[in-house]
């Protein structure tokens, strides 16, 4: 879906010339060379099994921030936390509004909530509906599109 979106952007004019990283003024290049990949996952509440499996197999070193946006009942507390402190030696973090992300380091969303990325600070605000459906997951792939460019990766 991310690639979808991320090729919604209008079309240059042909005039433009097409700007490539020698064309990118210095100051620019060297803050986008300090970002690092930031991961989005959306998953169902079925999704648990296949995010735990991928956790156990993925090297705790890897650079890149991870943030799982799961469809969790507003009803209940969440312990998706716990669960998944258990297979990963990456530090699990339940996000609280204006949380920075950092590399090594696995996010979830709060239940009840819907969230963004802008930044890199991940901002929570209350769950909406679009014609009666939550769209938790692509509020927040949408986002880190904006936000990351292509250093933003969705699952």
């Amino acid at each position: 879906e991310l690639h979808l979106l991320m090729n919604k952007r209008p079309a240059k004019k042909k005039s433009q010339p097409q700007r490539t990283e020698k064309s990118v003024p210095n100051g620019e290049q060297q803050n986008n060379s300090n970002i690092f990949p930031i991961v989005g996952i959306g998953a169902s509440a079925g999704g648990l099994e296949a995010f735990t499996q991928l956790l156990q197999h993925l090297p705790s070193d890897t650079g890149m921030g991870f943030v799982l946006v799961q469809h969790l009942s507003p009803d209940h507390k969440s312990l998706l936390r716990e669960i998944l402190s258990r297979a990963t030696e990456m530090p699990v973090h339940e996000v609280v509004d204006d949380t920075t992300v950092e590399p090594n380091h696995l996010y979830v969303i709060s239940p009840g909530k819907q969230m963004i990325i802008s930044d890199g600070v991940l901002k929570l605000m209350p769950r909406e509906k679009t014609r009666g459906v939550a769209m938790t997951v692509d509020t927040f792939f949408f986002s880190l599109a904006s936000d990351r460019g292509n250093k933003a990766l969705a699952v």
